[in-house]
Formats: C-alpha cells, sequence, structure tokens
C-alpha cells in the first residue's frame, strides 16, 4: 500500500521548470516566444542568431520601443505583462504574447541575459539570470530596442536536454518558423544566421511586388505565379491570401500557411474548411498549398486555448468552418482574371499558362450536353471531311468567336481539342472538361427531381456477388442521381431509367463501371461523402473517353459548354482541363522576329 504524501505548495524554482514545459519545448519554441514580444513591441527588424541548432546560443535582437529600466527585473518575473490587464482585456486579445510566462519559463532553464534601450533614452540597461536566479542591473551599449540572448538551453534540466534532436533538424524548425514570420508580417526585416552562414536574410516588403518576391522566395516561384487570390468578406470576416493550383497539392499539408488576426496557427477547423473548399478538385490524399489570412472580430475568437498559442477556439466555429469552406469554393470555381502558370512540366515552351475562367463575365450558353452528344452521331467526324472543308472551317483570328476558350480547330489523337482564339492557341483535354461539365450538371440536378429517360425494356446488368451489398449501401443515390434501378435478385439489376443528361450511354455498362470504381476506391474517395463520391464516377465513366473523333460542331458544343461550367479549369481529379501557348510563345518557338 502507497502512503499518502501530504499537500504541500510548491517550490517557486520547481513551478518555473513545470511552466518552461509547457512554453520551451525545444529551441523554435523560445525564437517563437522572442519574436513576438518584439512584433509586439512595433519592431521593424529582427534579427536572429543561432549556434547548435538554438541549443548553445539564440541571440534575438530587435530595434522595437525597448524596455524601461525599472521595469526589466519585472519583465522575467512570472505573470507580469504589459499586454493586458483586466478580465475583459483577456476576451479580445490583439497582441501576440499576453500571459507574461515567456522570458521567466525561458530564463528559468537557461542562462539568459536581457539589455533594453527606449528610444528617448540614451544609455542600455542589462541584467543577467541563470536558471531562474537575478543578477544585478547594469549598464550596457545597445541601439535603441531589445537584445535577449539565451545561452545553454536545458541546462539545468539535463533530463530534458536529452530529447533535443539532431542540429539540423532544430535549425529546420527554427527556419521554418521565421518563414512562417515572414509571411505574416510583409512590414517587418528578418534575418536568421547560424554561425557565419546566413539562413534567411529577407528586407521590408512594402510593395506588392515585394511581397511575391518573399512569398516565392519561401514558398517557391511556382506557387506564387500559379496562385489563385481569393479576397472574401461576409459582415466582419474576411479570408484573403492565395490558393495553390489543385494540379501542384502536394502529399502533406507543410505548404499550408494559416493566420488569424495576425497570429500563425495550426487549426483543425480551417484545415477541414480549406479541404472541402478543394474536394471536388483534388486526387485523393492530396493537401492543396495555401497562404491564407482570416481576419475577424477578436472577442470572435479565443487564443488562450493553448501554452504555445498554437491552436484557439471560435465562438461560433459553424459559421467560421462554412464561411472558409464556400469561400475557397468561389475562389476556385471563379477564377481571378486571365490565365494563371502551370505547374507542370512544360520545359519545351516558356511560360505556357493554364486557364481558369471568369465566370462573372461569361454569359451561359444553353447547350446542353445531351444535344452536344445526340449530334456525335448525325455529323461527319473530321477524318471524313476533306482537307479544303476543314481549312474553311477555320476561322481567321479577327473572326473568333467571344468564347473565351475561342473556336476548334482541330483535335489531336482522338484526345485534345485545338481551339484558335486571338491571343493564342487553346488546348483542351476532351475528357477531363466533358467530366467537369457533366459533374457539375449532376451535382446541379441533385434531390431536385431530375429528369430521367426511362428504358423501352430494362437494361439486366450482371454484377459480382459482393457488389451487391455496396449497390444497396449506394441505391438511394442513385436514385437521387436520376436513375431507377431494381434488384432482381443477387448479382443481378435491373435499370429501367436514367438521368436524361446520360441518355445516349449505355446503362448497364455505365451502373457496372461505376461499382466497380466505387469498389475499389472504397474508403478513399477524395470526394468527401459518398453521394459525390457517385457523381463524381457517373461523370468519369460517362464522359468522352480517348479515341472518340469529334466534330468542329462537337468540339465547339463542349467548350461552350466549359464557358458556362465553374471550374471548368480542372476535373473533379484535379487535372488542368486547359491550357494557353499564346502567339508570343510560338514565334519563340520558331524564332520568329530574330
Amino acid at each position: 500500500m502507497i502512503e499518502r504524501a501530504p499537500i504541500r505548495q510548491l517550490q517557486g524554482e520547481l513551478v518555473d521548470q513545470i511552466a518552461a514545459g509547457e512554453v520551451v519545448e525545444r529551441p523554435a519554441s523560445l525564437v517563437k516566444e522572442l519574436i513576438e514580444n518584439s512584433l509586439d513591441a512595433g519592431a521593424t527588424r529582427i534579427d536572429v542568431d543561432i549556434e547548435a541548432g538554438g541549443a548553445q546560443l539564440v541571440r534575438v535582437l530587435d530595434n522595437g520601443a525597448g524596455i524601461p529600466a525599472d521595469e526589466l527585473a519585472l519583465a522575467i518575473a512570472r505573470h507580469a505583462t504589459s499586454k493586458i490587464v483586466t478580465v475583459e482585456d483577456l476576451a479580445a486579445i490583439e497582441t501576440l504574447g499576453f500571459r507574461g510566462e515567456a522570458l521567466p519559463s525561458i530564463a528559468s532553464v537557461s542562462r539568459l541575459k536581457l539589455i533594453s534601450r527606449p528610444k528617448a533614452v540614451e544609455h542600455a540597461m542589462g541584467l543577467s539570470v541563470e536558471g531562474g536566479r537575478v543578477g544585478e542591473l547594469t549598464p550596457a551599449a545597445l541601439a535603441a530596442g531589445t537584445l535577449v540572448e539565451v545561452r545553454d538551453l536545458f541546462f539545468n534540466t539535463p533530463a530534458r536536454r536529452k530529447f533535443l534532436r539532431a542540429e539540423s533538424t532544430e535549425t529546420g524548425h527554427i527556419l521554418r518558423l521565421i518563414q512562417r514570420y515572414a509571411l505574416l508580417r510583409f512590414d517587418v526585416a528578418f534575418r536568421l544566421r547560424q554561425g557565419s552562414k546566413t539562413l534567411i536574410d529577407v528586407p521590408v516588403a512594402a510593395s506588392s511586388e515585394a511581397q511575391r518576391q518573399r512569398i516565392g522566395l519561401i514558398m517557391g516561384r511556382d506557387f506564387i505565379e500559379a496562385a489563385l487570390p481569393i479576397d472574401m468578406r461576409s459582415g466582419s470576416v474576411r479570408l484573403w491570401g492565395w490558393l495553390g493550383q489543385p494540379e501542384a497539392a502536394r502529399t502533406s499539408s507543410d505548404q499550408q500557411y494559416w493566420y488569424v488576426n495576425g497570429r500563425a496557427v495550426r487549426d483543425k477547423l480551417l484545415g477541414s474548411a480549406l479541404r472541402l473548399g478543394y474536394r471536388d478538385v483534388l486526387y485523393h490524399g492530396r493537401q492543396p498549398a495555401c497562404l491564407l489570412y482570416l481576419e475577424l472580430e477578436p472577442r470572435s475568437v479565443d487564443v488562450n486555448a493553448h501554452p504555445q498559442k498554437l491552436e484557439l477556439r471560435f465562438r461560433d466555429s459553424r459559421q467560421v468552418h462554412d464561411f472558409v469552406m464556400r469561400a475557397v469554393q468561389r475562389a476556385l470555381a471563379v477564377p481571378a482574371g486571365e490565365a494563371a502558370p502551370t505547374a507542370r512540366n512544360t520545359s519545351w515552351l516558356p511560360q505556357v499558362h493554364q486557364g481558369g475562367l471568369d465566370w462573372r463575365e461569361l454569359s451561359v450558353a444553353d447547350s446542353p450536353i445531351n444535344s452536344l452528344m445526340s449530334r456525335a452521331e448525325s455529323a461527319p467526324s473530321p477524318s471524313e471531311s476533306s482537307v479544303s472543308e476543314l481549312s474553311a472551317s477555320r476561322p481567321a483570328v479577327g473572326e473568333l468567336a467571344d468564347g473565351a476558350l475561342g473556336q476548334a480547330i482541330a483535335q489531336v489523337h482522338g484526345i485534345y481539342i485545338l481551339a484558335q482564339r486571338a491571343d493564342g492557341l487553346i488546348i483542351v483535354d476532351a475528357h477531363a472538361a466533358h467530366e467537369r461539365v457533366i459533374y457539375e450538371r449532376l451535382k446541379r440536378d441533385w434531390g431536385q427531381d431530375p429528369a430521367q429517360q426511362r428504358l423501352l425494356t430494362p437494361e439486366v446488368v450482371e454484377i459480382a456477388l459482393h457488389e451487391n451489398d455496396l449497390f444497396l449501401s449506394h441505391q438511394a443515390d442513385f436514385a437521387q442521381a436520376g436513375f431507377e434501378i431494381d434488384v432482381l435478385a443477387p448479382g443481378r439489376l435491373a435499370v429501367r431509367a436514367v438521368p436524361a443528361l446520360l441518355a445516349r450511354e449505355s446503362a448497364g455498362s455505365l451502373v457496372r463501371d461505376v461499382l466497380q470504381s466505387l469498389q475499389s476506391e472504397q474508403g478513399s474517395h477524395h470526394l468527401d461523402t459518398a453521394a459525390h463520391g457517385l457523381l463524381g464516377n457517373i461523370a468519369c465513366r460517362s464522359a468522352i473517353h480517348g479515341g472518340r473523333k469529334l466534330t468542329l460542331v462537337e468540339m465547339n458544343a463542349l467548350l461552350r459548354e466549359m464557358e458556362a461550367t465553374e471550374r471548368a479549369g480542372h476535373c473533379n481529379h484535379g487535372r488542368p482541363t486547359w491550357a494557353l501557348v499564346t502567339l508570343s510563345q510560338l514565334d519563340r518557338l520558331f524564332l520568329r522576329g530574330r
């Protein structure tokens, strides 16, 4: 039997080390706290020097407001801060720091030196702290601002020091941290050095071009050159920044930068909203890149939810989630302005651009898919047309139709449509484009009693026995999409009606193919709901497939459909549907003008 120990008050030194364990997890943790103090002090330049990945030395120098000499000792006392005074202040925090724990926690597990000089004071003053023991206040030399030097982290808690990773790993954490703050505060210059090596040095980025250069330096030029700008507002809530193109998505979320009211955060709710916003333009398991800033009333968010202030709570989490999700969906559905560069390997062409359409400026064409497909049987294929007839059908550049995707002129290998536009050549992946058009039509009609085409005689479909349960689990979804299917016996289905949109498809083959796709994708579909997964598979299986010869009339009908369809820049798997090669790029290929 364990003998009960009496309750006793913990010693101050032990309390400080316990608190330090929550705030200072590794060298990057203390760099974070010191940088946030510098930003709260109004610094416009922050220099960070480290040695041994920060374990031996972290030195942070800023040009902020400084700390008066009579407040230096108080600055390293627990729960002493200038940032909040009352409980009401805690409910609407606008500074990065507020608890008054950082400096005393760091000082309790290191050898710390603090020197500061306010701008209106002639001389700096400083003091040293070793393992929580405060030294005397002494004169020091320093320009206006504050210097914090932290040596021998965890020297008095060797057990915790053993948990530090390799120097390169700890250095990487610090570098990524400073990059994150560099993307938050374009009005501040940041520099990180390890010994004599400069790891990052970014000046103040006052202009939009300088900001784009900083983003390109940290996130890569491919990201910022192809990214879609987003700026959405609803009442007092605003989301702005940049969204990565779906085809540039990654296997991890390391390129997702989130800031809420000027604070770098990792938040599951925001991550979920982003993923749902991209849900039908990404491959399964891929993660989009983004640089996003969310602004809302300080009282609408609780930042006092995590010792390191990395997580937060929203007062109305559902409202925030839905706003972010819909904002991302709208930004992807309404790409801004002109074509954006691709992230694909097109080294044979300089700066090939991939398209997004500005749907706000497009009129909705009335050319339903079934009429597009019905013309396929009656119209002659390009291979049956004479060369002269085909040439005669090609308009001159000045005679192009108003469509944003131009006028079709040819088909390549039964896969790609070539269309002529005033500024160059549009290349369209017919299957991917048609898949998006069908998918958006099916989504629009979902749950709205879609038009059906009844079959003269039911088509019996033989399926594997293990697919029978799969069909039963999706039977209601098939019905909402416009199918009427009965189970005659285990492994035998009777298709009695199909959506009018797919009236010319082989009903049996379509149902069988969709079930096989759902079977192979069980539990891993890139779309979040079973319904969207079903619609995505229907669209993919019924879209134009490679090798099918299209007439110019059919090709132009598909182009007009794309212009009237949201998210037509990508299929529902995330692949781009069209690309633009400008006339100037074509001229460079053939050295014209040289």
